[in-house]
């Protein structure tokens, strides 16, 4: 057996499993937003029990809409509420986070153990080797309820990552490589395990921003493995990550990326810096060095959106959220932002748009015609001074943050 089909055998109480076996594996965290959430709680209620299987492992987070933009999302912010009053069940329900930053910071599980999650970028996750899986509310609720998840055996294929990174290349380079590569469907509903020595030199953030976005691949695991051996794969792919440059998804796909030399002089209004892909402290410091004695362009509004509340802690102590004020962004409360297209900078129809965030489907972001382009935090925040899209290293950076 492979690195999943053992994490999944123990999981079942199993000696071994095999792909295709359909196999009922305990739950070590359940988690939901404040949309999916309440989507749950009514699939719950029809299960008729009385319990959750443990109120320390179900876990809630405001995060899409926090604060409420509308009188519905109170209203589903208060179902969840009441459900925790009457369930005992885990929430944070005051702009603590992403849902995803804030299970890192405050459940992250051990390698192996299986997480749950009513949000398709559970498979976070899976950068400190957790295998989590993405399910709807149906499956959540009954994961509430018994602890446990039926699950299909995936086949596993293995990214083996080489080489360092040029200057000006990023985590997120990466992941936007290895979805132009394969495509948006090419690992549906597989298992994605990425080794190699480049592994081994990468920091929590950067494989939280690769296996982030694992599920723009399709795929339904996107795991950190600690060890190159992990036993016999579908297929191994190896990925010398010094062969890259700087890359960007332009509209309207995640799978439609192109190097950013090629859209270099696409004026832009916008910038969004932040999400579960790329919100991190790392990815704050990389856009302050870019930010520093400087002023965003006029003709764009800026907008940095922390992953959580530690992280725009952590900004404030280093002098950052002073810093990006000063050069003209809005910094917000942390959380999901505009990523989701409900609040707090949704895009015009004639908005052309640079983001951090890990889609850019037609109304992701705020209008269906507004133009979205994926991108690292360097090119976004260089972009964000110029006015248009550039290379990274266009505008050099300022210490040390820079790469």
């Amino acid at each position: 057996m492979n690195i999943i089909e053992k994490y999944l055998a123990a999981a079942a109480g199993l000696r071994e499993v095999a792909p295709g076996e359909d196999i009922t594996v305990n739950v070590e965290l359940v988690v939901a937003h404040d949309v999916t959430g309440p989507m749950a709680i009514e699939e719950f209620k029809k299960i008729g029990v009385d319990r959750v299987f443990d109120p320390q492992k179900v876990v809630f987070v405001f995060d899409h809409i926090i604060p409420a933009a509308t009188v519905e999302a109170k209203t589903l912010h208060n179902s969840v509420k009441r459900f925790q009053q009457d369930f005992g069940v885990i929430l944070y329900d005051r702009a603590q986070g992403v849902i995803h930053q804030v299970v890192a910071e405050k459940h992250r599980v051990a390698p192996g153990r299986i997480v749950v999650g009513a949000d398709s970028h559970t498979c976070t996750a899976g950068a400190y080797g957790a295998v989590a899986i993405a399910v709807g509310a149906t499956e959540l609720a009954a994961a509430m309820a018994t602890g446990k998840l039926d699950l299909e055996v995936p086949e596993t294929y293995e990214i083996r990552l080489t080489g360092e990174l040029p200057p000006g290349v990023y985590a997120k380079d990466v992941i936007l490589h290895l979805i132009g590569r394969f495509g948006t469907d090419g690992f549906t509903d597989k298992a994605v395990v990425y080794t190699g020595a480049a592994v081994r030199n990468m920091s929590l953030d950067d494989k939280m921003t690769i296996s982030n976005m694992g599920i723009e691949m399709g795929a339904m695991i996107s795991l950190f493995a600690a060890e190159d051996d992990i036993g016999t794969v579908k297929e191994t792919y190896v990925i010398d990550l010094s062969t890259l440059s700087p890359s960007v998804a332009c509209p309207h796909s995640p799978g439609n990326v192109k190097p950013v030399a090629e859209v270099a002089g696409t004026k832009i209004t916008q910038v969004v810096i932040g999400s579960c892909t790329n919100g991190r402290l790392s990815d704050m410091r990389v856009a302050a060095a870019v930010l520093q004695d400087r002023q965003v362009h006029p003709g764009v509004t800026m907008l940095v959106v922390p992953a959580s509340e530690q992280v725009l802690s952590e900004m404030e102590k280093e002098g950052l959220t002073a810093l990006f004020r000063r050069a003209g962004v809005i910094v917000t409360n942390p959380g999901c932002g505009p990523c989701f297209g409900a609040h707090m900078g949704l895009a015009a129809e004639d908005d052309v748009v640079v983001s951090t965030t890990n889609r850019n489907f037609p109304g992701r972001m705020g209008h269906k015609k507004a133009q979205v382009y994926l991108a690292s935090p360097r090119t976004a925040a260089e972009s964000a001074v110029a006015g248009h899209i550039v290379v990274p290293g266009t505008i050099e950076p300022v210490g040390g943050n820079g790469q």
